[in-house]
Formats: C-alpha cells, sequence, structure tokens
C-alpha cells in the first residue's frame, strides 16, 4: 500500500483512473481537484498521489472503480437447457462451453438450473465472487415466471409473509403480476435467497408450477435485451455497484 508523499512507489493516481476508463488524465485531475476522489476511504485533493492499483481501494464519487489489471467481470444471457457448469461427464451443453474461446480462467457465479435462462455473472474476481454467492450479503436477485392462472389475490401476500419447505421457510422481497393473458400469467419475484430451485418450489407450494423461468436482474445488473448465449462487459457502474451492494 502506497501513502501520500511517495514519489518512488506506485503509479500516479490519474494515470490508474484514466488506465480504468474514467476519462482522460486531466478530467481525471479535475476530479482529484474537486475532492471526488478517495483511495482506502481518505479522499485525495493533491496532485502527484501514486498508489498501488493491486491493493488500494480507489473510488470516484464514492463509487469503487476497478483498477486491477487482467479482472474481468462478464453478464450472460445463459440459454435453457444449458448447464451452469464448465464441464458436464455427460456430455450435455454448459456455460463453459459458451466461454471456451475465452483466455482468462473464468467461474459462475451461483447457479441456475438447466431449464432457467437469464442472467448469470462470470468473473476471475474470486473476492467478489464469494461475497456475492455469500448470503449473508443478501444480494437481490430478480425473476421472471410464467406460471398458469389465474393466480389467487393472496399470494404474493403468502410469498412475503413465507412459505414453508422441506428445507426451510423462503420469504420472497417483492411479488408482481405483470401480464395476464388467458391461463398464462407472467409474475415478477425479487428474493436474495440461492437454495437449489427456490423460485420453482416456492411457487408450486402456493399452487402454481413453473412454466417458464427467467433471471432478469443481479442487484444492480440487469439482463436487458442481451441475447441468449451471448456475453458482455459489466458497465463500470454496474460493477461500482455490485463493489457497494457486497461492501468491497
Amino acid at each position: 500500500m502506497t501513502h501520500p508523499g511517495s514519489d518512488n512507489e506506485g503509479i500516479r493516481l490519474q494515470k490508474v483512473m484514466a488506465a480504468a476508463g474514467i476519462g482522460s488524465r486531466r478530467a481525471c485531475e479535475k476530479m482529484i481537484e474537486e475532492g471526488r476522489v478517495s483511495v482506502n476511504d481518505q479522499v485525495v485533493v493533491e496532485q502527484g498521489r501514486r498508489v498501488d492499483p493491486a491493493v488500494d481501494v480507489i473510488r470516484v464519487d464514492t463509487m469503487r472503480i476497478n483498477t486491477v489489471a487482467g479482472n474481468v467481470y462478464l453478464a450472460m444471457n445463459k440459454p435453457r437447457g444449458y448447464v451452469t457448469a464448465m464441464s458436464d461427464p455427460d456430455g450435455r451443453p454448459t456455460v463453459g462451453d459458451l466461454i471456451a474461446d475465452r483466455v482468462e480462467r473464468l467461474f459462475h457465479v451461483g447457479r441456475l438450473d438447466a431449464d432457467t435462462e437469464g442472467l448469470l455473472l462470470f468473473t476471475n474476481d474470486g473476492e467478489l465472487a464469494h461475497r456475492l454467492s455469500h448470503p449473508s450479503y443478501e444480494v437481490p436477485k430478480t425473476y421472471l415466471a410464467e406460471v398458469l392462472g389465474p393466480v389467487a389475490r393472496d399470494v404474493g401476500k403468502r410469498l412475503r409473509e413465507g412459505v414453508q419447505l422441506e428445507d426451510g421457510v423462503v420469504r420472497v422481497d417483492s411479488f408482481k403480476l405483470i401480464d395476464s393473458n388467458s391461463n398464462r400469467v407472467l409474475l415478477e419475484l425479487v428474493l436474495h435467497e440461492g437454495r437449489k430451485h427456490i423460485v420453482r418450489r416456492a411457487l408450486a407450494e402456493v399452487g402454481h408450477p413453473v412454466q417458464a423461468l427467467v433471471r432478469t436482474a443481479i442487484g444492480p445488473v440487469h439482463l436487458g435485451p442481451q441475447k441468449p448465449g451471448k456475453l458482455r462487459v459489466l458497465t463500470r457502474d454496474e460493477l461500482a455497484g455490485l463493489f457497494k451492494l457486497v461492501a468491497m
């Protein structure tokens, strides 16, 4: 870790910021002058501060930026029918097949079952992956579920208050009826649980087995119009939002 006034070690702060895509060096110098930049939670206003990008935590407007060269953060729209694994002994298609051309050693953050499609994150940042997966950080995940209708008015209340499953109670953070067409109903559920098949089991318990399921968001990261099987790099704001969510 470097310290103010250290001219012989580290890299100039504005150079690190520019390399992270924050802006030109001059723009980064202006941000420093305006007191918008902190290093290890201490606001920096002097130019020439040197930092170690692999160790020091740099924030712009309180949002952490990625300064570690080689760290990769990706979002995939996992297609239905793909196993969340890097390989499968039974020869089934896996998400590993979809990132086989990446040179980095990536791992998926959490899982989606084979019949569920939607947002899946990949990274080589082990600490972020661990925190996003750990239940103590209560990372919210949003799902769209298609079920057979009609759906009784008390279903959302029951799910918010909690339903008993064989491995304990599950409660959703929010429940919303998005669309109803004939006997097909589209529901949006947000929950921070990560137990296996938790959305499917919860909806089955209230009498509405899932017909189709898509994860549309993980915290501040949204699936949007991304096509099945495609990868994209997380935006700076998305990554900063994930760091904030898990207190990094």
